[in-house]
């Protein structure tokens, strides 16, 4: 420490001062050449001697003072410049009976930090550094272990740049994050003691690069051309070639720390938008293969250019398109899980929902209602999700209109090829004899469903959450080690709307529509909580009726007296209908939320009101399109009738048109009412006053509008173990010997309610922890029951420099989560051309 210095000279003073006899004063001179301790000399501790200043213009009078006015005080005179000239020093003859004192602080240096002789030298060039007591304390607390020549000026060049450890790469990463390439205030101190040069020729020897006309900006550009150079799998242009840097291995590893590092990730990215526009990368990489650009991460324009090609391959219905090993979802998938890709993930989303919407032509849709629900419940409903995810995901994105081709293309196939030949389907389906009996009947819920219940139970009815939603709440849940989880889908009323919806999820005998409209349950009119509940309680007294957006926010013990001694509570809430019906567009977003909100609700619940048995399920569903209802898809002369909606006509005969079917009202309903309902074979619906229900509708026929899901959760009392996804290598390697690897990895069993996703970053490293390659970040989430889709191959570039055969190196994994190192292999290194013995190309 600079502290131990100036003991040290502190003593040696105080040694020389007591060794004097008491009768007589001691004069001891010092005449400090470069006034190195100039800051220091007023915080000596002298026990016998007083210091008095010595500049170059009060010799006379200190010679005065010191002869004349204090012939007894011990003095240490300090002089913070060289001994002057005899002919010129007025205390030439006092210094023949005073003694001088020698100190630089090159040699309590050497002597302190125990460093070589030889060096003191280079501490001697440098001594101005070590002037100044906070730069020499951060040099000391680097803690160096080793001193030679490039540990020093290395170690200087830390303590000027702030970094804690003695490491180029962190100095390196500080003085290029610095407000300016052009005007580094870091780099300008390290030109003001001397070691300007000494930075630069790191920097060649690091990463292999030029010292000629050397600049920061240049050195960025040479990075970042460097690593596309390595990861695009073609020549990069001749005009990139001067930037080039031979040692690609430790540029990669260097780039890779900044864009993984919390701290850096910003400033990688303004450094490659900076070498993107010095070097016109856009315009350049349009003329590669974009199957050489797959692995390049370093450039946000090469994701462009794949969004491109993929949109491209979309548009034109290529479902089998690859580049290299990629499909087209496995693209998708990969991409988004790279630094520049996760920006663009909901771009990458989107197109991996239209490539399985594209896919669904290939599909042949069964006959009959009962293969038609089968169908449905098993696959077919991926389409609807599938299509709500492509435009919830368009709908993030701050440029949608770079993908109106695609949006028509996959509105014209969901319309026309899935809706336009689904629904006739299932209309035909339902027209059978026995089409309610092939699934559990909305009216029947409470007796199949909650009746039974031997705990509380409690009931959310979300209104239009259709299955297909269900399914993606579902998921989720059984995702949950602590709950035990099941689906199925109930067919609704018809018409499947709201009022009626709800009045079938309640206990009744008879489910009516009087002739003024009105859904009639057991003869009561239940369109409010304080109807529902009172027939509900006339079941089960011990029944509440709530609103969701009421209780959401409640607190524990507020939750607690609603629910306390309740045997079933009904659940009311409403975000995807209200969204629907009031900002059409929404509809999508409102699902998402649903889930969400639902999903939160559930753990409050359980977890604050000790209640462990849920169902969720809905009144009915829709169907959404994002194009608007065309003139031509409505159907007119209908407002003579009783009641016209959208989607449904009720009315004594019916309506005798193609495209529309008829069922008895009784017959639905399970009562003895001759009325009929009319409805919509395909998605078209009736002329009706007014504009709204463009894009959102319910109430007719469909598997969209009709099928609702009933999801029964259990929730465990006690919490179940769960584990991380786990990965291993594939096969054991023992020896690297190419400064370019790939190594096959899998991830050992697939993600579930018990096995949690989890990130982990994969690297090499030596004995002493020093990181010797890149660093791949590995997102362990697959699903695959199929252990041979799980395995995964992973490319490592290792640092150019000399590696020790005998010395123990290792390939590490981290769980980015806790930071925790998983596993780790030991290798052997055997590289003889690594490092400056082979060739600097």
């Amino acid at each position: 420490m600079a502290e131990l210095n100036l003991k040290q000279i502190e003593d040696r003073l105080n040694e020389e001062f007591a060794a004097g006899s008491a009768e007589n004063r001691k004069l001891v001179f010092w005449y400090d050449d470069k006034g190195e301790f100039a800051e220091d000399i007023d915080s000596l501790k002298l026990s016998s001697a007083q210091i008095l200043h010595l500049s170059e213009k009060n010799q006379f009078k200190t010679k005065h003072f010191l002869e004349q006015e204090d012939q007894t005080t011990n003095y240490l005179v300090y002089a913070p410049f060289p001994k002057p000239d005899v002919h010129e020093n007025h205390l030439e003859d006092v210094l023949l009976y005073s003694k001088r004192f020698y100190a630089d602080r090159a040699s309590l240096l050497v002597a302190d930090l125990g460093i070589a002789e030889s060096l003191k030298p280079l501490l001697e060039k440098h001594i101005s550094f070590f002037a100044n007591k906070e730069r020499t304390k951060k040099f000391y607390d680097l803690g160096i272990s080793t001193y030679d020549e490039k540990s020093i000026l290395l170690g200087m060049m830390c303590a000027l740049s702030g970094v804690r450890t003695c490491s180029f790469e962190e100095v390196l990463q500080v003085i290029l994050t610095g407000k300016d390439l052009d005007h580094n205030k870091v780099l300008d101190e390290i030109a003001h003691y001397d070691l300007l040069n000494d930075f630069w020729k790191m920097c060649s020897e690091q990463f292999g690069c030029s010292v000629q006309d050397p600049a920061l900006s240049k050195l960025v550009i040479s990075l970042f051309v460097t690593c596309a150079a390595h990861e695009i799998d073609e020549e990069i242009p001749d005009n990139w070639k001067p930037f080039a840097m031979s040692k690609t291995g430790n540029v990669i590893a260097f780039l890779d720390s900044m864009m993984n590092s919390v701290v850096y990730q910003d400033d990688f990215d303004r450094f490659s938008a900076f070498v993107s526009a010095q070097l016109h990368i856009a315009d350049v990489l349009k003329n590669f293969p974009p199957e050489s650009l797959v692995e390049c991460g370093c450039f946000p324009d090469i994701d462009t250019i794949l969004i491109h090609w993929l949109t491209e391959r979309l548009l034109a219905e290529d479902i089998g398109a690859q580049l290299g090993s990629y499909d087209i979802p496995g693209l998708c998938d990969f991409r988004s899980k790279t630094h520049f890709g996760r920006p663009r993930q909901n771009a990458y989303e989107m197109l991996s929902s239209a490539f399985r919407i594209e896919s669904f032509l290939r599909e042949k849709l069964p006959n009959g209602f009962k293969n038609t629900v089968k169908a449905y419940q098993d696959k077919l409903y991926q389409v609807d999700t599938d299509y709500r995810a492509f435009y919830y995901c368009l709908d993030q994105l701050p440029e949608s209109g770079n993908f109106e081709k695609l949006r028509v293309l996959i509105e014209n196939i969901y319309t026309n090829e899935y809706l336009g030949k689904l629904l006739p389907k299932w209309n035909a389906g339902i027209m059978e004899k026995d089409a309610l009996t092939v699934l559990p009947l909305q009216r029947n819920f409470y007796n199949k469903y909650v009746s039974g219940s031997q705990d509380r139970v409690v009931v959310i009815i979300s209104d239009a959450m259709r299955y297909e939603v269900g399914r993606e709440l579902f998921n989720q849940l059984k995702d949950n080690p602590r709950s035990n989880v099941t689906i199925e889908p109930m067919l609704s009323t018809l018409p499947s709307y709201t009022r009626l919806g709800m009045s079938a999820l309640l206990p009744h005998r008879n489910l009516t529509i009087s002739m003024d409209g009105k859904e009639m349950v057991d003869g009561e009119y239940c369109i409010d909580l304080a109807s529902r509940e009172k027939k509900l309680q006339a079941r089960q007294p011990l029944s509440r009726a709530v609103q969701f957006d009421a209780i959401k926010n409640m607190n524990t013990k507020a939750l607690r007296e609603i629910f306390t001694g309740q045997q079933v509570i009904y659940v009311y809430h409403d975000q995807i209908d209200v969204r629907g019906e009031h900002t059409e567009d929404e509809v999508f977003q409102a699902c998402k939320e649903a889930v969400e909100e639902i999903l939160a609700f559930i753990e409050k619940i359980h977890n604050g009101v000790n209640t462990h048995h849920f169902i969720v399920t809905a009144d009915h569903g829709f169907i959404y399109k994002r194009d608007k209802v065309q003139e031509s898809d409505k159907i007119g002369n209908v407002s003579h009738n009783e009641i016209v909606k959208r989607r449904y006509i009720i009315s004594q005969d019916g309506i005798e048109e193609d495209g529309v079917c008829n069922l008895s009202l009784g017959y639905l309903l399970g009562s003895d009412d001759k009325r009929i309902v009319s409805f919509p074979v395909g998605t078209s619906v009736f002329k009706t006053q007014g504009s709204g229900g463009q894009n959102y509708v319910h109430g007719g026929s469909s598997p969209q509008e009709m099928l609702v899901p009933v999801v029964d959760i259990h929730m465990e009392r006690g919490k179940a173990e769960t584990r991380t996804a786990q990965i291993v290598l594939v096969s054991i390697i023992s020896k690297i010997t190419s400064l370019i690897t790939t190594m096959d990895f899998i991830q050992s069993e697939p993600v579930s309610d018990v096995v949690k996703p989890t990130t982990y970053q994969i690297s090499f490293i030596d004995q002493d922890g020093n990181l010797i390659s890149n660093e791949n970040t590995y997102v362990a989430d697959s699903r695959e029951e199929d252990s041979a889709k799980r395995i995964f191959r992973l490319r490592f570039t290792f640092r150019n420099q000399g590696y020790d055969k005998d010395k123990s190196y290792y390939l590490i994994a981290k769980d980015v989560s806790t930071g925790i190192e998983v596993f780790r292999h030991q290798v052997i290194m055997d590289l003889p051309f690594a490092g400056d013995f082979g060739f600097n190309l």
